[in-house]
């Protein structure tokens, strides 16, 4: 069995989903501590001028405080408020993108309704974005899992809890903490994800191509032929 973690993510890039999609099961590290200006809270869209980000506020708290804790902060006037900003970034500058109206009932909805934990509106963005790109795969919660240690061994108490024995691990901060041999001794084999952030058709085309945006950009853009484009045809049919 292979597993993949990572922390919530707020409007998913298409390399997190990529990650979701080759694990058998997936971990959401929600009991992490929150890191600020990462992207638990927060990813960037295409507007006619270039990229902009859509945000959740948080209200205040500690340092010590993990992603699970963190709450959203829903004041402010009605006109500035996150929800209303987010959704109007979305219909003026996804609107006429050609499967806009494909998802926007449920889009407007995660924008009208109301939050209060942050993890969960992260949580129900990655199920739509797993609905919408055909992924199956499921997806745990690290707070659910009680997992002892850090770093490394966290990450051997995961693989051990689920009963996996390959981790597959970006390559981004984890090649700084990760010990491979130490997860060779205790039975685990890493896997590196290999991600080539596909290329298609965006609006404001005369600006270029944007990479790493929210998973959004795709899914309005290119609709049901998102998930080809995401995963190679070799792939696809193990989705």
């Amino acid at each position: 069995m292979i597993v993949a973690a990572h922390q919530p993510a707020y409007l998913p890039w298409l390399g997190y989903l990529d990650k979701v999609a080759k694990a058998d099961v997936f971990v959401v590290m929600d009991d992490l501590q929150y890191e600020k200006e990462n992207f638990q809270n927060r990813n960037r869209v295409k507007v006619n001028n270039g990229t902009t980000w859509l945000t959740v506020p948080l209200e205040q708290g500690t340092q010590a405080d993990r992603i699970c804790d963190k709450r959203i902060h829903n004041g402010g006037s009605p006109k500035e408020h996150w929800q209303r900003r987010a959704w109007e970034t979305l219909r003026i500058h996804y609107g006429k993108a050609p499967h806009f109206a494909r998802y926007a009932e449920e889009l407007e909805d995660v924008f009208t309704r109301r939050w209060d934990r942050l993890v969960d509106v992260d949580a129900h963005m990655l199920g739509l974005a797993r609905r919408w790109l055909g992924i199956t795969r499921p997806v745990l919660h690290a707070s659910s899992l009680d997992l002892q240690g850090q770093k490394t061994d966290r990450i051997i108490d995961l693989c051990k809890k689920v009963g996996a024995k390959v981790y597959l691990s970006g390559r981004g901060g984890s090649t700084d903490y990760l010990d491979v041999e130490a997860l060779a001794r205790a039975g685990i084999t890493v896997m590196w994800q290999q991600f080539v952030h596909p290329v298609y058709p965006q609006r404001y085309g005369h600006l270029g191509f944007f990479s790493h945006l929210a998973f959004l950009d795709l899914v309005l853009n290119c609709g049901p032929a998102s998930r080809d484009m995401l995963f190679p045809a070799a792939e696809a049919m193990t989705r």
